[in-house]
């Protein structure tokens, strides 16, 4: 099948970038995007110029490595789906697919369709998890989990913070990907001790990484590839509000964001007080 790929190129986050068009006149409609890029990329390096760079790891989607616009859709058009998984065979014939990056303050550009996604790393360190040594694993029954509960928190579970939801929403919001890692711990019994200061920190380093607020327009939940509900964002609200009244007196520490990349240098964390 034919295709053209408008795709956008740009060195560096301080160079200039602009939309390049690549004809792709014999495409296998039962390759994936991702694949396609793989094939554009082979005949670049063969004429002698620069690959398109894009993030990529399990191509199974489960990792959230892979994820960019194609004609301002987040991950493409078919529904809960990833870039990885989505096949040509979904495009029209001689369509033209416009590739673009992930666009968010909080997601700088690195190169071409690839951005910096280390915000949500440093909001999940900063209290995604819970703390408790439980020593070797516990047996499975030793704590009763209500099938409601355990369905709820596999639901909020299934994020693979590939980043479509921030990328989707007018706001740059990154509520549904805190709401979703916080709801999942929040919900089950050895989540719920640290349930109050991990809203107030994971939220707090939210707002810290220069992400927008959430205004409910569900854009981000449109275009999720895992589904996961609003109602994340609702439970997120509820924890932290009343995390911020029962721990009122207390500090709450965010971890410094920082915009330098460096493929050779180690992740620096310094901490500081909001």
């Amino acid at each position: 099948m034919r295709l053209k790929l408008k795709i956008w190129r740009q060195q560096s986050r301080s160079a200039a970038g602009k939309f390049v068009s690549y004809p792709m006149d014999d495409a296998n409609p039962d390759m994936s995007m991702l694949e396609c890029l793989d094939v554009l990329n082979e005949r670049l390096i063969e004429a002698g110029e620069d690959p398109v760079a894009f993030e990529h790891d399990c191509r199974e989607g489960i990792c959230g490595s892979c994820g960019f616009m194609i004609n301002g859709v987040a991950h493409g058009p078919l529904p809960a789906t990833t870039v990885c998984q989505l096949t040509l065979r979904h495009f029209k014939e001689g369509q033209e697919l416009v590739l673009e990056p992930w666009r968010a303050r909080a997601f700088p550009l690195i190169k071409d369709l690839v951005v910096d996604r280390r915000s949500f790393d440093r909001i999940i360190s900063s209290g995604g998890y819970v703390s408790v040594s439980t020593g070797s694993a516990p047996d499975g029954n030793a704590i009763l989990v209500s099938k409601e509960s355990a369905d709820r928190a596999m639901d909020a579970a299934a994020c693979i913070g590939c980043g479509a939801c921030v990328a989707a929403c007018p706001n740059a919001s990154a509520a549904l990907f805190t709401g979703a890692k916080i709801a999942h711990l929040g919900i089950l019994p050895q989540g719920k001790p640290e349930r109050d200061v991990r809203a107030l920190r994971m939220v707090a380093q939210m707002n810290a990484e220069g992400f927008g607020g959430c205004t409910n327009i569900g854009e981000c939940t449109g275009v999720c590839p895992k589904e996961i509900p609003l109602e994340v964002i609702a439970a997120m609200n509820r924890d932290y509000i009343r995390g911020s009244w029962r721990e009122r007196d207390n500090l709450v520490t965010t971890i410094r964001p920082f915009t330098e990349w460096s493929t050779g240098s180690k992740l620096k964390v310094d901490r500081a007080t909001e």
